[in-house]
């Protein structure tokens, strides 16, 4: 079966750059190598193809001479043989694998980094709203004091890992593969620790409860979150720390409810200030304010005050209080409270003083007479 053309193969054209040969080949090795389509015979013969053809166009000498003559140029098994004499596949090869796989040629792993945290911080209302320096504490993993963080025990000092020679990582040979992985004696480090330090143990960090004062900015709400760099878990064998990460939750109000930059509150009123209309001290987180109800006001009517709300923490203008009053039915009548209500309720016409009893109940006429029609 003919061989296909080199660049044809990688999608490239034959102008194309060392990087974007690089890059076109890392796209279809990732996709069609072997670890990740087993029993796949088509991707494993896509991927030999790809490797192949990467060979030849990764070299500029093995290119020119592709480039010339073509596939009589690259003898019977392709450029170099895989592996037979004159090529550097074994090193392309896991440069290559070493960006896809986690590594790279000559590349050290270092110090891993340490474990971001995670730290509910339960605010009030007004806090959110307003903004608060609060103090927490942490229980987290602090680099160790006695060995500064290297596990070594005092006096003495890690050592070269003598399996990669410092660098981390292991190169693999499986036929004309050549893999690259963490080395397993230092797990990517590329240092042994001969004589550990006793109070951490090796690991180069203690368990400790940490005291910080987290900034909460104004008009926080559920949901955000705080970042503070470097306050998580020490990393293992003198690595970075990571980060903390602290989630708000605000308490329930007594009185108000939130919803983005706008507050509810619920106010209570008497069936004669419903009626007759009236003023009102109504609260606010800035303190009390008049509300002034006009006459025949009904239950459930919303009564906007504009910038009693809150400031969003990510700017825009500032929200509203929304009261919503709710008409108490009096409780606990007298007697001549009561004969008073009985006089009035004679007074009031059919309908006149209470268009939505009338109106609903008209409506629940002409629902039964529908029914029985």
């Amino acid at each position: 079966m003919a061989k296909r053309d080199y660049y044809e193969v990688l999608g490239v054209g034959r102008d194309a750059s060392e990087g974007e040969v690089k890059k076109a080949y890392r796209r279809l090795a990732m996709k069609f190598h072997p670890d990740r389509n087993p029993d796949d015979p088509e991707a494993t013969e896509r991927f030999k193809e790809a490797s192949e053809a990467y060979e030849a166009l990764s070299d500029a000498d093995t290119r020119a001479t592709y480039d010339r003559f073509g596939h009589a140029g690259m003898g019977q098994n392709g450029p170099g043989g895989f592996g037979g004499g004159g090529s550097n596949f074994s090193d392309m090869f896991s440069d290559v694998f070493g960006d896809i796989f986690g590594g790279g040629r000559g590349g050290r792993s270092g110090p891993r980094r340490g474990a971001d945290l995670q730290y509910t911080l339960q605010l009030d209302l007004e806090q959110a709203v307003r903004g608060d320096s609060v103090s927490i504490k942490i229980p987290t993993l602090v680099s160790c004091h006695h060995c500064g963080g290297d596990g070594a025990a005092p006096g003495s000092s890690p050592t070269t890992c003598p399996d990669c020679d410092g660098v981390g990582q292991v190169r693999m040979t499986q036929g004309f593969f050549t893999l690259q992985q963490t080395c397993p004696r230092c797990r990517g480090s590329g240092q042994i620790i001969t004589d550990p330090c006793r109070p951490c143990g090796g690991r180069g960090v203690m368990e400790d409860t940490r005291h910080l004062s987290v900034k909460v900015p104004a008009g926080v709400d559920t949901g955000d979150r705080i970042r503070l760099s470097g306050e998580g878990e020490a990393g293992p064998s003198g690595g970075p720390a990571g980060d903390l990460y602290v989630q708000i939750a605000v308490r329930e109000h007594p009185l108000f409810s939130r919803d983005g930059r706008h507050l509810f509150c619920e106010v209570p009123i008497s069936f004669p200030d419903a009626a007759l209309g009236g003023e009102l001290e109504v609260p606010t987180l800035d303190g009390r304010v008049k509300l002034k109800i006009p006459p025949e006001t009904q239950s459930g009517k919303l009564f906007r005050l504009r910038g009693k709300g809150v400031q969003p923490v990510r700017g825009g203008r500032k929200g509203d209080l929304m009261c919503r009053v709710v008409v108490e039915t009096p409780v606990n009548l007298s007697a001549d409270q009561k004969d008073l209500l009985a006089r009035f309720r004679a007074t009031l016409e059919d309908g006149e003083q209470s268009p939505k009893e009338k109106s609903w109940f008209e409506g629940v006429r002409k629902f039964f007479d529908n029914l029985t029609s």
